[in-house]
C-alpha cells in the first residue's frame, strides 16, 4: 500500500498501521462490536500478521478495541460517554494552550497561523465545509504546537482524531461556520499581541461554543433516534 511505502514521519511499519486502523475505526468504517481478523487485515494492507498483531496491540492500550477471550479482537470505538468526557477535559486544558502559546509563539507561527486564517475566510465565503474542517484542524495543531509542550501536544491532537466526527458533525450545522471563523479571528489576535490573558478567554470562549453545539447535536441525535 502507498500509506506504508510512503513511510511518512520516519513512522515504524506498526505505528502506521494502527494509524490507519484507529482511522478507520474513528471514521466509522469499523463499528462497535465488529471483529478485527488479524490474517484478514494483514492480506488487506498486503504486511505480516505480526505488526498487525502489534498494532491490535496498540489499539487496545488506547481502549478503541477489546480482546475477549474465545472471541478475538472487538471494536470497542468512541461511545458518546467518552466524548463527554474529551469535551470536558478539553475544555479545561485549552485554556493551558491559549495561556502558553501566546507567550511562547514565534512570529513564523503567527505568520502560519495568519495565513490559515485567511484561507478559513475565503472557504467559509464559499461555503465550503470539508476545507474549513481541515483547515480549523490545522489551526488548532498550530496553536498546540506553539506551547512547546510536546505532551500537551499530544493529548489535544489525540482528543482532535477522537471526535473528529462530532467536530465535522458541528462544522456543518447552519450558521456555526461563520461563528467559528469570529472566534478564530479572536484567538489569532491576541497571539499576534501575545497576550495570554486574551488568548486563554478566547480559546476557552471557542472551545465552550464548539462543545455546547456537539452536544446539541448529539442530544437532537439521541431524540430523533
Amino acid at each position: 500500500m502507498d500509506l506504508f511505502d510512503q513511510k511518512k514521519e520516519n513512522k515504524s511499519l506498526t505505528s502506521l498501521i494502527f494509524d490507519k486502523i484507529r482511522e478507520d475505526i474513528l471514521n466509522g468504517r469499523y463499528s462497535s462490536g465488529d471483529k478485527l481478523v488479524e490474517i484478514k487485515l494483514a492480506d488487506e494492507l498486503g504486511v505480516s500478521r505480526t505488526p498487525v498483531r502489534e498494532a491490535l496491540k496498540q489499539l487496545e492500550l488506547d481502549g478503541l478495541v477489546d480482546n475477549i477471550p474465545n472471541r478475538g479482537v472487538v471494536v470497542k470505538g468512541i461511545t458518546r460517554e467518552d466524548i463527554d468526557d474529551i469535551l470536558t477535559i478539553r475544555l479545561c486544558i485549552e485554556g493551558l494552550v491559549g495561556q502558553w502559546a501566546a507567550t511562547r509563539i514565534t512570529d513564523e507561527e503567527v505568520k502560519e497561523l495568519d495565513e490559515i486564517y485567511d484561507l478559513m475566510e475565503f472557504y467559509t465565503v464559499k461555503e465550503d465545509v470539508d476545507k474549513l474542517f481541515e483547515l480549523n484542524t490545522k489551526f488548532h495543531e498550530t496553536l498546540y504546537k506553539a506551547t512547546k509542550s510536546r505532551y500537551l501536544e499530544g493529548v489535544l491532537k489525540d482528543f482532535q482524531l477522537f471526535i473528529k466526527s462530532a467536530r465535522n458533525n458541528s462544522l456543518k450545522s447552519a450558521g456555526r461556520p461563520n461563528l467559528a471563523l469570529d472566534e478564530h479571528k479572536a484567538i489569532l489576535d491576541a497571539m499576534k499581541n501575545h497576550d495570554e490573558i486574551e488568548a486563554r478567554r478566547t480559546l476557552i470562549n471557542h472551545i465552550t461554543q464548539s462543545n455546547s453545539n456537539i452536544k446539541r447535536l448529539m442530544n437532537l441525535t439521541t431524540t430523533v433516534n
